[in-house]
């Protein structure tokens, strides 16, 4: 089944969510995706798009968050695996009870919520993400006050289910993340 490519599905995030924030995110999340493909023998393509487009209705959708996006993704005929990641990634919310199936389906669960993490400690650090120390941001996944909306249960039901364990997801992050703005 047909993938976009890169630029088409930049294309698309860009049409679909106006939100500065929420394009970060999605940069963010796709880049912690592609880091992980090799390491799982994912396409690194289905893996970034994954990752880019796995928030595509958020801003317009937030009650229904992924519904549209599900909807939209089987009638353009993307894969699958991605169908599934996405849906899986709602777990526990607005009845989407979907655990994840594939490693792809468990990355995306244990990168989403973390970014989250990662920018709000940037936001209070001037650090660039690739020189976070993994200590710091493990505490604040810790501190449930810290970044309140993250929901730390589905970061580490997705490093159970990726087989990572949340110090190695951590370092891995920071490694992939090195490379963003």
């Amino acid at each position: 089944m047909p993938l976009p490519s890169r630029a088409d599905a930049q294309q698309l995030l860009e049409t679909q969510v106006q939100d500065t924030y929420q394009r970060h995110h999605a940069l963010m999340v796709a880049t912690a995706m592609e880091g992980y493909a090799p390491q799982f023998g994912g396409d690194a393509d289905l893996w970034f798009l994954t990752g880019l487009l796995h928030d595509l209705d958020f801003e317009r959708h937030p009650e229904e968050h992924p519904a549209p996006s599900l909807r939209w993704f089987q009638e353009w005929g993307y894969p699958p695996e991605l169908i599934h990641a996405v849906e899986a990634h709602a777990y526990g919310y607005h009845g989407f009870a979907t655990l994840p199936q594939t490693k792809l389906a468990a990355a995306l669960l244990a990168c989403d919520e973390i970014s989250g993490i990662f920018y709000a400690y940037r936001k209070l650090n001037p650090v660039r993400y690739g020189e976070m120390k993994a200590s710091s941001i493990r505490k604040k996944v810790n501190e449930p006050a810290f970044a309140a909306k993250v929901d730390r249960r589905t970061i580490h039901l997705g490093c159970e289910h990726l087989g990572v364990p949340l110090d190695a997801h951590v370092a891995n992050l920071i490694r992939f993340f090195a490379a963003l703005p």
